[in-house]
């Protein structure tokens, strides 16, 4: 039998950094593995050489890049990657939402004989974006044979997927456990001397990108009620130097670390040298959170905040570490002055959390889970 063709769409691809690139990145290797014919399909963001209107990398897997010719509402717009989807065929065309263009694309004109979204998260920022698109949205949910979600409460939680809860699979995005479980021991000891300055002081470590959704600012006014404890900052975005300048004027930058981006080779060496992890996130748009699937994975206890999606499903309270109110800094400094009060506490809390990464977010489980929705929709009359 030829193997099962898959086709991603999606806006960018690595190595642009982000939680939907960095899953796609995984899960398409994985597919490859597996035996699966699977394309990625994305927009490139910087340009071509003259003439050419998209670039091909090839696999496996095969990642074609198409020219975008402007970027709207942080929204990239390509001809060239919907000219694409007219013409490639697959039996799984794998969307992942949201990205309009791509959506809209293939329910015009996409050539797949079957359409499976992964609903990563609600569009939050652009309201009235979200107003227009809606009814079609709504269309297009409903003509798909399988949406994915990535945890039990965003089926709770978002209106749009409570509308086509019958085409619902809840299947949690996953990483690679196995380079956060055993570091370099002198090149953590040699990392945590370096950015602590030899103190022996406890260690908050923050990962992801510098977006107004991750809730730093939060973080920097309640790191004022820890004393002593320095916050490492791994990551760049456009609220970078606005929180630069906020540590300043609270009186921590000397406490806060901002290190931009990390290698991913070098990123469980971060996990390891610090105490505990933090998620501050303060809107939807942080849907899953899987950062802190790779702070669990390297044993470390972590604080979430409650925003009724996929973050409160990864981290269990009182389990695995603590969940507290999205934007209350008071609140996130009592937690996590809590936290390393009681090394016993973050001792148990970290193993719990290592285990339920590796029971439960797997980037193998995860693969399988998709492959099984694959499996069933194809087996399935369309509708």
């Amino acid at each position: 039998m030829s193997p099962l063709r898959v086709l991603h769409v999606y806006k960018d691809y690595p190595p642009v950094l982000g939680g939907i690139e960095k899953h796609i990145h995984t899960l398409a290797h994985l597919q490859t593995r597996m035996g699966l014919d699977v394309t990625v399909l994305v927009t490139n963001p910087r340009p071509f050489p003259a003439g050419m209107r998209s670039w091909e990398e090839p696999g496996p897997p095969r990642v074609i890049r198409a020219g975008r010719i402007i970027t709207l509402a942080s929204t990239p717009l390509s001809p060239w990657q919907a000219w694409q989807q007219a013409h490639l065929s697959a039996d799984i065309v794998h969307l992942h939402f949201p990205y309009p263009p791509g959506e809209i694309a293939n329910y015009v004109w996409g050539r797949g004989h079957r359409t499976v979204i992964t609903y990563h998260s609600d569009v939050v920022r652009q309201r009235t974006l979200l107003w227009l698109y809606r009814p079609l949205l709504m269309r297009i949910l409903r003509a798909a044979d399988a949406i994915l979600a990535t945890s039990p409460a965003y089926v709770q939680t978002s209106p749009f997927l409570r509308a086509v809860s019958e085409r619902v699979h809840v299947v949690p995005l996953g990483i690679h456990p196995e380079r956060f479980l055993h570091p370099d021991p002198a090149r953590v000891k040699s990392l945590r001397e370096r950015e602590t300055g030899g103190q022996d002081v406890p260690v908050l470590l923050f990962v992801g990108r510098l977006r107004y959704y991750k809730g730093v600012d939060i973080l920097l006014h309640a790191l004022v009620h820890v004393p002593r404890a320095i916050l490492w900052i791994v990551g760049r975005g456009p609220m970078e130097r606005a929180w630069q300048r906020l540590a300043r004027s609270l009186g921590i930058a000397s406490r806060v670390r901002f290190l931009g981006d990390v290698a991913e080779a070098d990123l469980p060496l971060y996990y390891a040298a610090a105490d505990l992890f933090v998620l501050p996130a303060v809107q939807r748009a942080e849907a899953f959170g899987l950062v802190l699937v790779e702070a669990m994975a390297a044993g470390l206890p972590v604080i979430s905040t409650e925003l009724g999606t996929g973050t409160s499903f990864i981290n269990v309270h009182g389990e695995t570490g603590l969940v507290v109110p999205a934007g209350d800094a008071r609140a996130l400094a009592d937690a996590i002055r809590t936290t390393l009060a009681s090394p016993e506490l973050r001792g148990r809390w970290g193993e719990a959390a290592r285990q339920r990464a590796l029971t439960e977010f797997t980037a193998d489980v995860m693969a399988q889970r998709v492959l099984d929705v694959y499996r069933a929709v194809l087996a399935s009359p369309t509708h």
